[in-house]
């Protein structure tokens, strides 16, 4: 269990991909009274993401909840990350617990306690995009196109629907977030950090063909957002007083603006000083149905919120994150 400390900052997730850039988003602003909760009881992925940053301790999630009621005098504000974010997972049950009711119960905690709660949603909700990407516009109409989307959907309209509410609260919805600290998500790891591999590996980067009309063979395209500039939007609506130009709810977290999949892979080429060479392969049966083949969100929200800080384009990002893959590569040599 983790010891008694002042203004303590709750961060689930937190050995994962957002929750671990988040934590150390934190050290770089001179802050390691973290508690750092996930799956520690039962996990077979590797914690090694938090061995290289600096927290105060650890708690697995099926014992939050005890702790906050024992320990939540101490804590600050909750940054909730954690989540199965398998958007081809089937189970029902079980993505229905983890990604909606264990977000009511940080909710509701937060609602008693009067702390702050920003939470992580998902572009999933938007599903094939028919009813645009506007954070502004009535979330009912959304039809997710996964059981992923639909568990974050449900979270939201549950949020939306509430008397009561933490004092500061927002629902992140995320875009195609890529960068450090994925490598544990595999299948559900970036386009980016496939394409590296792939590259190192074959020379080559294999993207899947087009099944819809009207987009090309790796025409498909998403809104990608590097990892740092997602976190520091996080932190900056958890950091931003509730006011008119910042209310409480849900918020679009991309650059807005939509790049192809043939861009992004060619920006990884490009980062290791390659040609490109890109081959083209059918895309498998049980994601046909339940595709996004066009993302881009609309960030006035966030803009008109105080987030005037630039997104960086994939150019850049992919730049930045395959000196980071190198890096590592280098270090475990």
């Amino acid at each position: 269990m983790v010891e008694h400390a002042p203004k303590m900052i709750v961060v689930t997730g937190a050995a994962g991909f957002i929750g671990s850039n988040v934590v150390a988003a934190l050290n770089a602003r001179g802050r390691s009274d973290i508690v750092a909760v996930d799956s520690f009881r039962h996990r077979t992925k590797d914690t090694r993401y938090l061995h290289e940053l600096r927290i105060h301790g650890t708690v697995d999630k099926d014992q939050l909840a005890q702790w906050l009621d024992e320990e939540g005098a101490a804590v600050e504000a909750v940054i909730h990350q954690g989540a199965c974010s398998d958007t081809t997972a089937r189970d029902r049950g079980y993505v229905i617990a983890l990604n909606t009711d264990y977000t009511r119960m940080l909710w509701q905690w937060c609602t008693r306690a009067g702390k702050p709660f920003v939470y992580a949603s998902s572009a999933a909700t938007y599903g094939d995009g028919l009813q645009g990407y506007d954070d502004r516009a009535d979330p009912r109409t959304l039809k997710p196109l996964n059981l992923y989307g639909e568990s974050k959907q449900l979270f939201d309209l549950w949020a939306l629907e509430q008397g009561h509410a933490p004092p500061r609260w927002a629902g992140l919805k995320y875009f195609n977030v890529y960068g450090p600290r994925e490598a544990h998500k595999g299948r559900m790891a970036s386009v980016a950090f496939h394409a590296y591999h792939q590259i190192r590996q074959t020379g080559r980067v294999r993207l899947f063909k087009s099944h819809k009309d009207g987009y090309a063979d790796g025409g498909q395209r998403r809104d990608f957002v590097y990892v740092g500039d997602a976190v520091e939007a996080t932190l900056h609506l958890l950091d931003t007083p509730v006011s008119s130009q910042a209310p409480n709810g849900l918020y679009n977290v991309g650059t807005g603006q939509a790049r192809t999949f043939a861009d992004l892979a060619r920006a990884v080429f490009a980062a290791l000083g390659r040609d490109p060479m890109i081959e083209y392969v059918p895309m498998p049966e049980d994601l046909r149905d339940r595709y996004q083949y066009f993302t881009q969100a609309r960030i006035d929200k966030l803009r008109q919120s105080g987030f005037t800080r630039p997104f960086r384009p994939i150019e850049e990002g992919v730049r930045d994150y395959v000196a980071y893959l190198q890096a590592q590569e280098s270090s475990e040599e």
